[in-house]
């Protein structure tokens, strides 16, 4: 296995495995050939993350490929955490990415099931679903012990991945919630995200009765509402979103509502740093306010600044 400790593009993990408090925050990539946006909005956070997550066809909607937009930025000197859905590829062609993503240097994946292509904007395209996010967590085992899916040695060599999974504590059903939690941790999820939380107390639950004692860390989803009808738009497209009435009130009120906006993150990142390992920001189309928050909610920059 090749030996990363020592490389600039594994400050995400040395933090995880030394129990700092996690940063992570979401860029969108393209819809287009042109990446400079992305860039600019990656380039605001560096410093103040350890690593920045890039979609892979979020909500089943067109972008450029995850893997090369986790390429160009780990080409500007921001470490990348690509995320990999099942939704789009076969096994084939999602062993082949995972091990192009290690030749590259991309070691953080993030691995994913995939939204259904009903929700997209390609509606008559086939999904794939090979694999899903447990399955694919096992295959990212088994490429780092040096074999392929089908238990067939990499005659060139292992891989040395950090695959994390995604979680969500506000599930309506525990017991699946329970499972499919310990099925990715034995699949070897070494890192867990969630989506949005609004429901503080069901996170604290969660860590309390599932995550205790699992040794990963979680970081809680913290996602920038711009406006009521930003919230309102969650809850009608987003499925197993409740943005409570108490938040959008708030948000209607507000004189400023994107500012408001800000400071219900801000109070949310500091909830979350009492419950759980780290934070993962979303502000979609608005990533250049995460410091901001972040500044608001008390958090410093990053011990390592990753640089090239």
């Amino acid at each position: 296995m090749l030996d990363t400790s020592n490389t600039a593009f594994t400050c995400f993990r040395q933090a995880a495995k030394a129990g700092d408090f996690l940063i992570t925050a979401e860029v969108t990539p393209p819809k287009g050939g042109n990446p400079t946006h992305m860039l600019s909005m990656a380039a605001t956070l560096k410093g103040r993350v350890h690593a920045v997550n890039i979609t892979d066809g979020s909500r089943a909607v067109l972008r450029m490929s995850s893997l090369v937009a986790s390429a160009i930025l780990l080409q500007n000197g921001i470490e990348p955490i690509c995320q990999m859905a099942c939704r789009d590829r076969n096994r084939i062609s999602l062993q082949a990415d995972l091990m192009g993503a290690h030749a590259l240097g991309i070691y953080n994946i993030l691995a994913l099931t995939g939204d259904p292509v009903k929700a997209g904007d390609h509606t008559d395209a086939k999904g794939v679903f090979d694999l899903e996010a447990v399955r694919l967590l096992q295959v990212i085992q088994k490429l780092n012990r040096g074999f392929d899916c089908n238990e067939k040695p990499l005659t060139d060599g292992s891989c040395d991945l950090f695959a994390g999974a995604a979680v969500d504590p506000q599930c309506a059903s525990w017991s699946g919630l329970q499972s499919r939690f310990e099925r990715k941790i034995q699949a070897g999820a070494q890192f867990f995200q969630s989506q949005l939380i609004t429901d503080f107390e069901r996170l604290e639950k969660f860590m309390d009765k599932i995550a205790a004692g699992c040794d990963k860390p979680v970081l809680a989803g913290i996602f920038l509402l711009k406006s009521a009808k930003n919230a309102q738009f969650i809850n009608r497209c987003v499925p197993g979103v409740n943005i409570p009435d108490h938040i959008i009130d708030r948000l209607a009120q507000a004189k400023d509502p994107l500012e408001e906006g800000m400071k219900i993150a801000a109070e949310q990142v500091k909830i979350a740093r009492q419950l759980c390992q780290g934070v993962h920001m979303m502000a979609v189309k608005r990533e250049d306010l995460i410091v901001p928050i972040l500044d608001m909610a008390g958090v410093a920059p990053v011990k390592q600044l990753v640089t090239v």
